[in-house]
Parts: structure tokens; sequence; C-alpha cells
């Protein structure tokens, strides 16, 4: 367990597409807010980067599949921060909002999978993150090592400490960096469309909500 005797507010920011939202990414964010006694998880649909493919379907049908998803989980929710936002929207905007909502006293808790992080230098101010937020990076067991500074951006190395005792990279502002090894469900987006497109039974691969939704709006069929 990943316990902190800081009082403060403890919340996990989730982004991602969820195009469409399965239980794939839902289990795993179940584990990590039991495991860190997270008091909520805030997934955030995010904006379409200009190389996704054009079978990403609008902003409105992704929120709505995750709000479907989650209803019934008095931990989770959905922002919709990220596809409101004027302009292009980056993730350092979004942990501010956040910082913002209640002047900082609150723990935020960045959750990605290990692709995702080892792409952190690509994001606008990346450096700013390690001293603004906590990140889960999670992944399959067995793959995520303490050991493994390779994760970490090589002009940032220096200013991080490993801590095997809590399996995270600390960094010098005292954030952390952990490395969280989830269950992993071998369940992916672009199979599920593939299945709709093909007419195939998506049934137990989403949540039955957001299948029906799935077919009642007919999206992915082409």
């Amino acid at each position: 367990m990943h316990r902190e005797s800081d009082a403060r507010k403890k919340i996990g920011l989730f982004g991602g597409t969820f195009n469409p939202v399965h239980w794939g990414h839902l289990r795993p964010a179940e584990e990590i807010r039991e495991a860190f006694d997270l008091a909520q998880i805030i997934f955030i649909p995010v904006h379409i980067p200009p190389h996704k493919k054009s079978d990403v379907v609008s902003a409105m049908h992704r929120f709505n599949m995750v709000k479907r998803a989650i209803r019934g989980n008095r931990f989770f929710s959905v922002s919709d921060i990220e596809l409101t936002r004027p302009g292009k929207s980056y993730s350092i905007d979004t942990i501010r909002h956040f910082h913002g909502l209640t002047g900082g006293e609150q723990h935020i808790f960045f959750i990605l999978g290990r692709d995702a992080f080892r792409e952190i230098y690509t994001w606008k101010d990346y450096p700013l993150f390690f001293s603004a937020c906590n990140f889960i990076v999670m992944d399959r067991p067995g793959m995520l090592n303490i050991e493994n500074e390779h994760l970490l951006p090589q002009d940032n190395t220096n200013k991080f400490t490993p801590n095997k005792n809590e399996e995270c990279f600390v960094h010098v502002s005292g954030c952390r960096i952990y490395l969280y090894r989830v269950t992993q469900l071998d369940i992916s987006s672009t199979v599920i469309r593939s299945y709709v497109r093909n007419g195939k039974s998506i049934r137990y691969l989403v949540p039955p909500a957001v299948e029906n939704y799935i077919i009642d709006q007919r999206l992915y069929r082409c």
C-alpha cells in the first residue's frame, strides 16, 4: 500500500483518448485508487492529437461514454476540462487548473502508462510536471523496475533519487514518480473499433452502458 501522512486530499488524474473507454482502463484505475488511498480519480478525455487517425469519435461521444462507464462508482468522475478549453490544450495547464480549485491544498497524482511516460519529454514544459504533481506509472508485473533509470528523461535524471521501499523516484521537490504494477487486461480500443466495424460482438470488452451507447449512436461503423 502507498499511504502518506500528509492530510491533504489526494486525487488521481487519468487522461486518455478513451476511444472507447473499456475495462482495461477501469480496472487499473480502481486498483490504483485503492492502493494509493485516493479520494477520487478524475477521467480526463483529451483533445485529438494531430497524428491520431480519423476514427477518433467526437469529444462529446467520448465524454459521454466515460460518464456512463463510471456511473455508480462514487470515487470516479469525469472532467471536460481539456475538451472545452479554447485553443490548444496542454496537460501542464490541466495540472494548474486542478491545483487552483483548492488553492493547491491537494496532492495530485497523474496516472499514465509506461509508454506514455517515456514520451513525456515531448510534452509542453515537461520539467515543470516533476515539481507540480506525483506520477503513477502503470504497467504489467515484471516490466517496471526501480533500477530502470532509463525511464526518466535523460536531462532530468540527476534530479531524482530512487526509493526502493516505496518503489518510486523522488524528485528534489519532494514529488514522486511511483512505479505500479496493475492487472493487465489485454483489451485494445483499436480492436474494439475493428470489431464494431466488422459486426462482431464487443460484449465483455466494455461496460454494458458503453456497448449500448456505441450501438445507439452507431459509432465506429465505418
